[in-house]
């Protein structure tokens, strides 16, 4: 799977029912071979998802490609890459807690 896959992935896992009243937009800015920036937008309990750079992000994270990839294969606990700085965040970081939720999976980030 690849950068690109992974966000194909999360819309497709969108539950719109954890998003009541959820209108914000998440930012991933990924560096290294597969550098590019991704968005989320939630609003009304919908998913866009925007390849490029947005305007107004409440949450960008920036990691990468390898650090994402890690994350989205459930190779490396999210909470983890934070803590150890190989993911940073600017913006309101209490977004990040939302995602499970929103983009919930049994197992990995992204299954087999």
């Amino acid at each position: 799977m690849n950068v690109d896959e992974t966000f194909e992935m999360m819309k497709r896992l969108f539950n719109p029912l954890a998003a009541v009243g959820f209108n914000k937009t998440i930012q991933w800015d990924i560096q290294g071979v597969e550098t590019g920036k991704w968005a989320l937008k939630i609003v009304n309990q919908t998913c866009q998802l925007i390849k490029g750079e947005v305007d107004k992000a409440h949450l960008i994270m920036s990691m990468s490609d390898q650090t994402w990839l890690s994350i989205a294969e459930g190779k490396l606990d999210p909470i983890n890459a934070f803590t150890t700085g190989k993911v940073k965040m600017s913006g309101d970081i209490t977004l990040a807690m939302h995602l499970q939720d929103l983009f919930p999976i049994k197992g990995r980030f992204f299954g087999e």
